[in-house]
């Protein structure tokens, strides 16, 4: 998603680019990446603008000063929307990747997908994530032909940042107000406040639409810890692979390991000889998955 159409003629001409992010820290909703790029020489016209860090402004200021950039045809603009579930599934794979390196990776796709478009671009500016000097090694050593500016606050020094700030919020803002969930539970609801984890709204809705078995709906992030004290009562899942892990493990170190434990399931075991397998009055989760038991492979 982003600026469409012909590359404008300025696109060969030395380029800047801001990149800046949005829900990083909610517990709800997908993280998003927005950068925006424009020709050097509307580096000052920018500061004309009134972009500025998108936290600091109202909901309806943030509308109308991304709807009046996406018509100015001296700027360009794109967003990386990472889904809910690919940020938790990242993040507990077995070979985990942290919400840094997730939003490393993030960053640089946007520059090179600016560059693949056959843009110039000479300088980045960056908010930071983590150490700025470290991370202004790593883009360095991915693109050394640009020059690059990592900063705390970045999203309220320099307004190609502020404007790419406003282009994560906007569309993430978006993205929730439009969520269509998977999930076909009765009494779903909207009112989630927030998004973060503090937010009283947002605990409720968690607490209200949590299900012993299958956890949350796609919108939440359910890598994050405050997930956890939500399922002190829920039914422990028995995975036929992390028993087999388990088994190689205490082979190795005579230890048992619990896999599910630092999720939070815990509670009565299940025998796998009594979990329907017929099809008959499967579960909302398996039918919208299309997800069925195989006996033969």
């Amino acid at each position: 998603m982003g600026s469409e159409g012909q590359i404008p003629e300025w696109a060969s001409t030395p380029c800047i680019m801001g990149i800046d992010e949005a829900g990083r820290g909610p517990v709800l909703g997908p993280m998003v990446y927005g950068c925006l790029y424009c020709p050097v020489s509307y580096k000052e016209t920018l500061s004309t603008l009134e972009f500025a860090d998108s936290k600091t402004l109202k909901e309806e200021k943030r509308e109308e000063l991304f709807e009046s950039l996406k018509t100015d045809a001296t700027i360009g603009w794109a967003v990386d929307v990472i889904d809910p579930r690919e940020l938790s599934a990242k993040m507990l794979q077995k070979n985990k990747i942290n919400l840094n390196e997730i939003s490393h990776e993030s960053a640089m796709g946007l520059v090179k997908r600016v560059l693949d478009m056959g843009y110039l671009l000479t300088e980045v500016y960056v908010d930071t994530v983590g150490d700025p000097e470290k991370y202004t090694v790593k883009l360095s050593a991915r693109f050394p032909s640009i020059k690059f500016v990592v900063a705390k606050k970045a999203d309220s020094l320099y307004p190609v940042v502020s404007g790419a700030s406003i282009v994560a919020k906007v569309t993430r803002d978006r993205a929730l107000r439009n969520w269509n969930f998977d999930e076909t539970a009765e009494n779903m609801h909207r009112e989630f406040g927030s998004g973060y984890p503090g937010d009283p709204g947002t605990k409720d809705w968690l607490e209200h639409h949590k299900h012993s078995v299958f956890g949350f709906p796609s919108l939440v992030r359910f890598s994050w810890g405050t997930c956890n004290s939500y399922f002190k009562d829920g039914v422990e899942v028995l995975w036929e692979a992390d028993v087999e892990d388990e088994d190689e493990s205490s082979s190795k170190t005579g230890k048992r390991q619990l896999k599910l434990s630092s999720l939070g399931f815990t509670g009565m075991k299940r025998k796998s000889e009594d979990i329907e397998s017929s099809g008959k009055g499967r579960c909302k989760f398996f039918e919208s998955r299309k997800l069925e038991q195989l006996t033969r492979f």
